[in-house]
């Protein structure tokens, strides 16, 4: 459905929140966000703020390193340079695999683990596995830094006019921490090392330490857009490419998918529940500190309390990629150009389906300090 539709509600002044887009971490499954936001740029929702863990740090820095006439555009580039892989396999593979190659998803698979993907990652040379030390990864990606300079402005993200967040994991430490251009200069090397997924991917030194992929400690960068300070009253559209809920698998193949998607969720709804009663229960602190007494107000305990209390109000707007079928345990690197497509295609109809719905434009009640919204799954719910 066209951004024009008259079923879409516009958005009223009144509506002022801060727009988050909030992006998970899941490979060749990140084309799906590109489609999200392809929608999005043609709504009333450009983000203020952009939020990601891995190849949700990268499509971030996409969309806040360039202008917004020219966002769609360099997604668009990049999805379309790392799906050249399943080509190439192709080529190599030869009429001798043609039986195989009718399905274009193991083609793709296969496609990136023989050959890496063109301006993101490539397989270490035989020789380099003689050199002393040895590598730490089974690739090298120094052809994402060169990508991630020609097709992001970090001038522009560092002037901060849309603000970005990547979450990386500090390999001496264990410890998570985020990258945030407004608190300090965003580089490459930051991007690089949201998605730095070991052991396929080595780590990146930034100033001394050594990070991995966010995603090892956690998928979603939820927590960091709705507990940050100060608050702002924020609508947060999170963007996952791991569905948490899915049916009892029936084969091996299907464990394994079901395994991954449940570990790289990160209990995605149960985060997103006890932030909103979290937040619930700061607004109800605020509220209540507000009736009490003058006399009440200056005790010991309600000091306390104050430091908890927040007038803020966010809404969490939830899109799950979730495919018509089952797309297999090599789903997050099965860079073929056609499976791509039609999850950037999937991506953007799923958003245009939600701004047209645009729940979270009913009032609020009192006592709410954050409210969820899905869309897509009260759809699906209707249609059982």
């Amino acid at each position: 459905m066209s951004p024009s539709s008259s079923v879409r509600p516009p958005r009223p002044a009144s509506y002022d929140k801060k727009v988050a887009l909030v992006l998970q971490g899941g490979g060749a499954l990140g084309s799906y966000q590109a489609g999200v936001y392809a929608a999005m740029a043609e709504s009333d929702y450009l983000p203020d703020w952009v939020a990601g863990i891995s190849i949700g740090a990268i499509n971030a820095a996409l969309i806040a390193g360039n202008a917004p006439d020219k966002r769609v555009e360099r997604l668009r580039e990049f999805w379309e340079g790392v799906t050249e892989c399943d080509s190439l396999w192709r080529q190599w593979a030869g009429s001798t695999m043609s039986q195989m190659l009718h399905d274009h998803r193991p083609a793709g698979a296969w496609g990136a683990i023989m050959f890496g993907t063109p301006g993101f990652f490539t397989p270490r040379a035989p020789l380099d596995w003689m050199a002393k030390p040895p590598p730490t990864s089974f690739y090298d990606t120094s052809a994402l830094k060169s990508t991630l300079e020609r097709l992001v402005d970090f001038d522009r993200i560092n002037a901060r006019e849309t603000r970005i967040s990547v979450g990386a994991v500090n390999v001496r430490t264990g410890n998570f921490a985020y990258f945030d251009s407004d608190r300090i200069l965003i580089r490459p090397e930051h991007i690089m090392a949201s998605g730095a997924l070991p052991p396929g991917f080595p780590a990146v030194e930034i100033d001394g330490e050594h990070y991995w992929d966010g995603g090892l400690v956690s998928n979603t960068p939820l927590h960091e857009v709705l507990t940050n300070y100060p608050r702002r009253s924020t609508i947060a559209f999170q963007v996952d490419l791991f569905p948490a809920q899915g049916r009892l698998p029936e084969s091996l193949a299907e464990v394994s998918e079901r395994e991954k998607d449940i570990r790289y969720s990160s209990r995605t709804r149960t985060a997103t529940t006890t932030l909103r009663m979290i937040q619930d229960l700061c607004h109800n602190v605020n509220a209540l500190l507000e009736k009490l007494p003058p006399d009440l107000r200056g005790t010991r305990e309600a000091e306390y309390l104050y430091n908890f209390g927040c007038v803020t109000t966010m809404d969490i707007v939830q899109l799950v990629y979730l495919p018509a079928q089952e797309q297999g345990y090599d789903k997050d690197y099965e860079f073929s150009r056609q499976t791509m497509q039609t999850r950037w295609e999937q991506g953007r109809a799923d958003m245009n389906r939600t701004l047209d719905a645009s729940p979270w434009l009913e009032p609020m009640s009192e006592e709410q300090g954050a409210r969820s919204f899905d869309v897509l799954a009260e759809a699906r719910k209707h249609h059982r």
